[in-house]
């Protein structure tokens, strides 16, 4: 729904208000207009049902709201005398009609001036406690913090697996719900099920608060994934649904490239402008490096280095005059094995391949070694390279021309580690726009910023009017992983737009190795640390603790002393 057709939305509802209590407002000792005026009418019906004023804010809160109604059309039933269940039953299950009922129908009703709110059961007093915990937390969780876990590596030994964070929405400004009717903090499914928690429609206009800081270079950020359309997130090949944007799923990244930047990659390392961007001290970028041992077997490498991400690759060896054959061609094409040259000469030919022992006899190989690709900080590959007991490491770079990698389009032979240089579009900007620029920009021109696009031989029609250069609504950031080998980012799926952005992951409240035996499951060291800041990581845990007891403390001492 657009700006216009919610305006005409809300007149009705005022309208209905109005025919369905006008007479209650007078039975009130109120005017019959005062139901009529938007906004005023919530102000003074909270007066005649004896409610603070402030819950018509509330009533403006998307999903708020949805707790917030029901309550107030029971409350509407009781001001006038109508306490049993069936009322109760009524005022909720017409959506709120039943007061049609009272307004037009019930005769017998007078309005309780001085009607006692505390619940008359102790049932009552529990729905009451939990219906006000409900609402507090959903306005915490949607405009102020939010809890949010790691589930991946991506960010791996920045922000580990298993750290669980708390989101500050109002650094960047805290996002108005788009989506209306929806189970208070339950973001996409309902748990244990694949059903959404949520109702595609009505949808509200995009609306952003005030910012305190503009998303800043290295920015450790939450968004929403722009290309998510899956039911169950780690299936990619599953089945897929329409998501609306704040019901996608939340990603956590590192801003590397801001609106107006233009970056490139070269050997992993991100460059800003053709500078190297300079991460803080805390960030520890990781790749894969190839590690050939001398005397050592892998296992004792990964208990040495306490390695968790690694994959065992075998090089085959053999003449060059053998590999050359038609047969030997012929024989891995038909099988559909990939092989990656590592070496060669014109007596020998060293390659990477996946192969069994039947394929590994008919092509008549020889084993070169056994290659271990582990994932390292570039520090812990320095001192791998002096162990003794290995023969080298070597970063492993990509040479490909065909990976999954943005824009995947014709043209464009970039790969993970060798990338760009590609424009950030930033809002105000124009760019020239052509058709060898045109799939950088396509996700932009028609998702994020709702234009539509047709090509016509040589002409770009947007909106369908001819084009040679565009102008971004929008700013656009680009999200990298520090586990530059192990991260589903932006270099798969492009831009993000603001419109997507959660908000600043602020501290790790708790983190949890699934690894870990007993108590030490739990990583102590990490507990109510900071997510950002310089220098080395500090907890404040045993502060907390010390704080917790003092203030539990004085209000023991307090009680005691009242009594």
């Amino acid at each position: 729904m657009d700006i216009t057709q919610w305006i005409i939305f809300f007149l009705v509802i005022q309208v209905l208000h109005g025919l369905a209590t006008w007479k209650l407002y007078k039975k009130a000792d109120r005017q019959a207009w005062e139901a009529f005026i938007p906004v005023y009418n919530a102000v003074i019906l909270m007066k005649i049902i004896n409610r603070p004023w402030w819950w018509t804010i509330l009533l403006f809160l998307p999903i708020v709201n949805l707790i917030l109604l029901p309550v107030i059309w029971v409350e509407i039933a009781r001001s006038y005398g109508k306490n049993s269940a069936i009322d109760t039953f009524l005022a909720i299950f017409t959506l709120g009609f039943y007061s049609f009922y009272l307004n037009y129908v019930a005769t017998d009703i007078n309005h309780i001036k001085e009607r006692d709110l505390q619940p008359r059961t102790e049932l009552g007093d529990w729905v009451s406690s939990i219906l006000f915990a409900v609402v507090a937390a959903t306005i915490v969780h949607t405009y102020f913090i939010q809890p949010f876990l790691i589930p991946t590596s991506s960010l791996e030994k920045t922000l580990l697996v298993g750290d669980f964070l708390l989101v500050s929405k109002v650094h960047y400004g805290a996002r108005a719900p788009q989506t209306t009717v929806a189970i208070p903090m339950i973001h996409d499914a309902l748990p244990g099920t694949t059903t959404p928690s949520y109702l595609k429609f009505p949808q509200l206009p995009k609306f952003r608060l005030p910012a305190f800081q503009s998303i800043k270079r290295n920015d450790i950020v939450v968004f929403n994934w722009p290309v998510d359309t899956l039911v169950v997130i780690n299936n990619p090949y599953g089945e897929v649904r329409h998501k609306p944007i704040d019901k996608k799923t939340n990603y956590v990244k590192r801003c590397v490239g801001l609106p107006g930047d233009t970056l490139s990659i070269k050997d992993g390392y991100v460059y800003i402008d053709g500078v190297k961007n300079q991460l803080p001290d805390r960030a520890k970028l990781q790749f894969f490096y190839k590690v050939i041992l001398k005397n050592t077997t892998p296992e004792a490498l990964y208990q040495k280095y306490k390695i968790t991400e690694k994959q065992e690759r075998y090089v085959f060896k053999t003449s060059a005059s053998n590999f050359n054959k038609a047969e030997f061609q012929n024989y891995l094409k038909v099988k559909k094995i990939d092989v990656s040259v590592t070496k060669q000469d014109s007596l020998e030919v060293n390659f990477l391949a996946n192969l069994d022992q039947k394929s590994f006899d008919l092509l008549k190989l020889d084993m070169a070694e056994t290659a271990l690709y582990v994932n390292l900080t570039e520090d812990l590959a320095s001192i791998m390279k002096s162990d003794p007991e290995v023969l080298s490491v070597t970063k492993d770079l990509s040479s490909s021309t065909t990976e999954n990698i943005f824009p995947n389009a014709p043209g464009y032979t970039w790969n993970r580690d060798f990338f760009g240089p590609i424009y950030i579009p930033q809002a105000g900007k124009t760019i020239a726009l052509n058709l060898e620029t045109l799939p950088i920009y396509k996700r932009v021109l028609t998702a994020y910023e709702g234009n539509t696009l047709k090509v016509n031989g040589n002409q770009i029609l947007i909106n369908d009017k001819v084009v040679d250069s565009y102008t971004f609504k929008q700013d656009y950031y680009w999200m990298m992983g520090d586990n530059r080998h192990n991260s589903q980012d932006a270099r798969m799926w492009g831009f993000v737009p603001f419109d997507h952005v959660v908000g600043k992951p602020v501290f790790v409240w708790m983190s949890w190795d699934a690894n870990g035996k007993g108590i030490n499951k739990i990583r102590w060291n990490r507990l109510f640390t900071t997510v950002g800041g310089d220098g080395k990581l500090t907890s404040y845990f045993i502060p907390f603790l010390v704080l917790l007891g003092l203030i539990f403390g004085y209000n023991k001492y307090r009680k005691r002393k009242n009594a």
